[in-house]
């Protein structure tokens, strides 16, 4: 039966996309685990991998198209020698035979994919966009096919199962037409047991209030419109999100660097010219691993906040803001307390050239609990940075500059730089925050305990 290929959710913030190209083509056989197209998200460029043997029988969506909702379909995949639909089945028709054709990178279990239809508002409450699909998915494999019983699942809701070890045969579904969704996992994790009406009353509930459209700006003056990229309008969006609904507040402090800048020249000079082993350290991998080192040091820091708990992370996964020709994208160094300072080079370099080609996975740049956006090298004295949800801090760096500063009582010239801290007040109270900043300045200060 001829079943819908849908433009998936390759993200926890994406809406919809771009259909960059299609790597099959009309009449082109397809089998479980080949790269059918590649989707330009609101973060990167992403492959997208079948799940299900046929051939493409007709393209819907036409390579380049952009502004495709998720969900929507964009190709019909056919039988061996079953007759091409002129037009997408319906979602009835495609229901028996699993319509989701493609497999996308399913988000971390504590972050839901953002549904098509809901608001900018509610993506952090909302469940799976899978869940708004027009016919369920199917699990297969991995013990969780039930010959022609087959399971109706998000790809979201799978994920979870996997993860926690849930039996889905023996969980009933509160989605559309039976399927297992988000909150059918959380309730299993709890013992509960939601009705269909309550899933989507949950979502609602825990959305946070939205403000009313404003009133359209009107331009006199003589001006060229840009379009707004994806990533722009997510960047938009998420900004507004972070300042109308995180407490922020701010704390500053100088920070003498000359120490630090020793230290990193006389680590250059002892890498080798070039081979696997060579390495160049930048000013950033240092501070990069001073702020991990501190994190670890002072955890409650490391943390964010949820309406009942704080979530205090086990890692010290640092985020670190990279500019990209559309905006902005934050790659993770993850563990960042454990690695060496070469190591945290290397990896800081490919991710930043892979974040400016769009090549980043999901995974590298989703999730961090702690960001760092450093401007130093635009000669930036002084800013403050908007916290990047749900983390509860992001570290401000400027540039280093020769000041006057007082030293036993006399003046002397000194490298400092100006770093300011932008915290989340339901997490971290103003205290904590300034004992954050103060061990920072004397990891940075004294940088040889960087290197134990």
């Amino acid at each position: 039966m001829a079943t819908n290929i849908l433009m998936p959710a390759l993200s926890p913030t994406m809406t919809e996309g771009t259909l960059a190209r299609w790597l099959k083509k009309e009449g082109e056989a397809v089998k479980a685990g080949d790269v059918i197209a590649e989707i330009e998200t609101d973060k990167a460029t992403m492959e997208v991998e079948a799940v299900d043997e046929g051939v493409l029988g007709k393209i819907l969506v036409a390579d380049g198209t952009s502004g495709v909702k998720v969900n929507e379909p964009i190709g019909v995949l056919v039988e061996q020698g079953e007759a091409v639909p002129t037009s997408a089945p319906t979602a009835a028709a495609a229901a028996p035979a699993a319509p989701t054709q493609v497999a996308a990178p399913a988000p971390p279990p504590s972050a839901a994919a953002t549904p098509a239809a809901a608001p900018p508002a509610a993506a952090a409450g909302a469940t799976s966009a899978a869940t708004a699909a027009p016919a369920p998915a199917v699990a297969k494999g991995n013990g969780h096919d039930t010959g022609e019983n087959r399971i109706f699942v998000s790809p979201l809701a799978r994920r979870m199962a996997l993860q926690a070890g849930i039996d889905l045969a023996a969980l009933k579904g509160s989605g559309p037409n039976g399927r297992i969704v988000k909150v059918d996992i959380e309730a299993a994790l709890s013992g509960a047991r939601p009705t269909a009406a309550a899933a989507p009353a949950a979502a609602a509930a825990a959305a946070p209030p939205t403000r009313g459209p404003t009133a359209p700006i009107t331009i006199t003056a003589p001006h060229t419109l840009v379009p707004n990229s994806t990533i722009r309008k997510v960047i938009a969006r998420r900004l507004v999100e972070a300042k109308q609904t995180i407490p922020h507040f701010y704390v500053s402090m100088d920070i003498e660097i000359d120490a630090l800048l020793k230290l990193r020249e006389d680590l250059n000079a002892k890498s080798p010219k070039e081979g696997p082993s060579a390495f160049r350290l930048s000013v950033n991998d240092l501070i990069i691993k001073a702020a991990a080192i501190t994190l670890r040091r002072i955890p409650k820091v490391n943390a964010s906040f949820t309406e009942d708990a704080i979530a205090m992370y086990h890692d010290v996964d640092i985020s670190v803001a990279v500019s990209i020709p559309d905006g902005l994208i934050t790659p993770i160094v993850r563990k960042a307390d454990q690695k060496g300072l070469a190591a945290i080079s290397a990896e800081m370099k490919d991710l930043a050239a892979r974040a400016r080609t769009g090549k980043l996975k999901p995974e590298e740049f989703q999730g961090g609990g702690f960001s760092i956006s450093n401007m130093g090298m635009y000669g930036v004295s002084e800013f403050a940075a908007i916290i990047n949800p749900p983390q509860s801090a992001i570290l401000a760096v400027a540039a280093g500059q020769q000041r006057p500063v007082v030293k036993n009582g006399a003046l002397a010239i000194a490298t400092v730089m100006t770093c300011t801290m932008s915290v989340d007040h339901r997490v971290v109270d103003g205290a904590l925050g300034a004992e954050w900043l103060a061990a920072f300045k004397a990891i940075v200060e004294d940088p040889l305990s960087l290197m134990l």
